[in-house]
């Protein structure tokens, strides 16, 4: 959750005095640079939790379970688990380059 924080605390008097040029007495935002941003569910776990259960599906898909298996027990279309099997198995064989 964002928090506010008050101006004379954050910035030196000579910056401040140059904001309130601009805008006084407002709330005002200030992104993180790009290169700092977290990545979608990087920070909540979200990113992590859907690898795991992508590798889980490639797995039993190795292991001999069909699409349709696989729908019933993930609640996935068979469309989605087809995507998910297919840019898993690219992953896996990348990485054994």
């Amino acid at each position: 959750m964002l928090q506010y924080k008050n101006g004379k605390e954050v910035f030196p008097l000579s910056l401040l005095n140059e904001l309130q040029k601009y805008i006084e007495g407002e709330l005002i935002y200030i992104p993180k640079k790009k290169d700092q941003r977290a990545r979608w569910g990087e920070v909540n776990g979200s990113r992590q939790l859907i690898k795991q259960r992508n590798d889980e599906i490639y797995q039993s898909y190795m292991e001999g379970l069909s699409f349709d298996s696989l729908e019933q027990k993930y609640n996935l279309s068979v469309e989605s688990i087809r995507k998910i099997i297919y840019k898993t198995r690219r992953i896996y064989d990348e990485s054994k380059r």
